[in-house]
């Protein structure tokens, strides 16, 4: 059982320890031995370097996963508590994303215990991934395949461990696609006749901008639009005398979103913009071979002046749950439980998370939940509230007792 000050100290810990994607090793095996040491009856670190703790039997009756992610994007944030009036906030990176809410995970379900999930015939499982803020999801992909329905059980529920605040769920994140440049043509000085390559770029993006505008036309919702970002721009001139430029464009997708139209348009735009041959079956072939998550090599397109390596991948489509299911009414009531008067709210994100990974291949009842102010994400100040933190973990809590309880989960 679970405390406040023993959640906090958990919370504390796991921030204070660096866990950068592709680094998280060190952080994995503190949570595991973490929730071994708070009763869990199996935790450790999987095959993919995630921290996993199970509680319940591993055959029971009905699996409810809960999903969050361990790593972090840089940044050194000094760890500390400070006071703010009644409340204390604890800084660090990670804190709201998401340790935070992967916290509230261990704590909750440590909270729950052993002996419930056996009288209830069911198993939580507590994940704490590894390259969500990476674009590759290793962590999350590998739980996917783990419960596929022939290894184990398709979950019954899935729970991810974003920050929405302790009173809110969210039901929703837009999809990603990372679409990559790399343009070169022979040195030229610059009072030539020639357009810089850089040129190439500038158009690029241009066009993905444009394009965005026309999709958006009528679209009033911010998640219903089209939204690209420019990531990277910079130009280089390599050892064999060719002038370089590298353009990145993050892209979120909104639902029921024809990327592959998208892909198609951009590609003849790209080819026709450096007089490369073309045909559809070129990209339809590349994309068969490669994909759109983690492709393999990029898309080379050679013009009579100009190169181009396009490179898709990043892919997510986006996803939007259903509010009307057991697993929402139990964080529902489970809100109003920890406090009567407060009124629990609905969100749908404009980013992506691991609920984009597992949503479509699981399509069983899923909801991201966690404490933390989502606008502090990824910046220098980033903290969160600890009277917050532990609410949520007592809305947990409830909600998975809510959850276990509730006929068919």
């Amino acid at each position: 059982m679970t405390n406040r000050q023993a959640a906090i100290d958990l919370i504390h810990g796991l921030v204070s320890i660096p866990s950068l994607s592709t680094q998280e090793a060190n952080a994995a095996k503190w949570l595991s031995e973490q929730m071994n040491a708070l009763g869990y009856d199996r935790a450790y670190v999987d095959e993919a370097g995630n921290a996993v703790g199970e509680m319940g039997e591993a055959d029971a009756a009905r699996t409810i996963v809960l999903l969050g992610h361990i790593d972090t994007v840089p940044g050194s944030i000094p760890v500390r508590i400070e006071k703010d009036g009644d409340d204390k906030l604890l800084y660090g990176r990670g804190s709201v994303d998401a340790k935070g809410p992967l916290a509230t995970f261990a704590a909750a379900v440590s909270k729950v215990g052993a002996q419930f999930a056996r009288d209830f015939n069911i198993r939580i499982v507590v994940v704490g991934a590894v390259e969500e803020e990476a674009a590759s999801s290793k962590g999350a992909r590998h739980i996917a395949r783990r419960f596929d329905g022939m290894n184990e059980p398709i979950p019954t529920a899935c729970i991810i461990g974003e920050p929405s605040s302790w009173r809110r769920v969210t039901l929703g994140y837009k999809g990603r696609l990372l679409a990559e440049l790399d343009a070169a043509q022979p040195m030229a000085h610059t009072a030539g006749p020639d357009a810089g390559v850089a040129t190439v770029a500038v158009d690029f993006w241009n066009w993905i901008w444009a394009y965005a505008g026309r999709f958006n036309e009528g679209q009033s919702k911010i998640f219903d639009q089209l939204l690209p970002s420019l990531r990277q721009l910079n130009t280089s001139t390599d050892a064999q005398m060719n002038d370089r430029v590298f353009a990145q464009s993050g892209i979120r997708l909104p639902p029921a979103f024809d990327v592959e139209a998208f892909v198609a348009e951009l590609t003849a735009w790209l080819a026709q913009r450096i007089n490369a041959p073309f045909e559809a079956a070129m990209l339809d072939a590349h994309v068969a071979a490669n994909g759109l998550n983690a492709p393999r090599e990029p898309l080379h397109l050679a013009g009579e002046n100009t190169t181009v390596d396009l490179l898709l991948r990043g892919y997510e489509p986006a996803w939007q749950s259903d509010r009307n299911n057991a697993l929402v009414r139990s964080f529902l009531g489970a809100i109003r439980q920890v406090d009567p008067n407060e009124r629990p709210g609905f969100v749908s994100k404009t980013g992506t998370s691991d609920m984009n990974v597992v949503g479509p291949l699981w399509q069983c009842p899923i909801l991201a939940y966690g404490p933390g102010d989502s606008t502090l994400d990824h910046t220098p100040n980033e903290h969160i509230s600890l009277d917050e933190y532990w609410r949520a973990v007592l809305v947990l809590e409830q909600a998975l007792r809510n959850w276990a309880a509730a006929d068919g989960g």
